[in-house]
């Protein structure tokens, strides 16, 4: 198969919907040569799969999304429409949590007991999307600790320096901050 071929907007469909024979998969990120179209393939066919219409700058998880609500205003939002707030404070601040903190609770989730963690040092936290109840990540971690920033993407560097396409609100220094320390600073104000 030609290259041109395997990079279609079909095949990139596929990709997304896990229908891609793992054939293809191989063929289709061992290119020599990445067609310079294939994210802006990417991204629309992410934009025809969700309901709502704001711009998809760049998915950051399965239901994830980190969009343009014009205005310079970018934000998380799921699949479903529910939005998480700015895009540079930790969307899982805005999700509904279960936390596991037994063997028993944990066993619910993993089936061999020897990939259970210690309950007694770590905790199991799921994030599920408030609008759809999507399940969005899950850490395990360190009783106490503060939910994980995974995702703080240099979104404006990505579009000027990669795709050679400049946002219209870019603005490096203002964009790629985390801002999460100002929300639970406000939270202490309220308290």
């Amino acid at each position: 198969m030609r290259a041109d071929g395997i990079s279609s907007k079909e095949k990139i469909k596929e990709l997304v919907e896990g229908k891609l024979p793992w054939e293809d998969v191989k063929k289709l990120i061992t290119l020599p040569k990445k067609d310079k179209d294939r994210f802006r393939k990417y991204v629309e066919i992410l934009q025809a799969r969700v309901p709502w219409k704001d711009r998809i700058l760049l998915r950051i998880s399965e239901h994830l999304y980190i969009v343009s609500k014009g205005k310079g205003q970018r934000v998380v939002k799921c699949d479903c429409g529910q939005e998480f707030g700015d895009c540079r404070v930790n969307w899982k601040f805005n999700a509904r949590v279960r936390v596991r903190r037994t063997r028993e609770e944990m066993r619910e989730v993993i089936s061999m007991d020897e990939g259970i963690p210690n309950p007694d040092i770590v905790e199991m936290r799921e994030f599920y999307c408030p609008g759809c109840y999507a399940l969005l990540a899950v850490e395990v971690v360190p009783i106490g600790y503060p939910p994980l920033f995974e995702m703080m993407p240099d979104i404006d560097a990505f579009y000027r320096e990669w795709l050679g396409t400049p946002l219209d609100d870019e603005q490096p220094s203002e964009w790629f901050c985390d801002k999460t320390s100002e929300l639970t600073a406000q939270w202490g104000k309220e308290g």
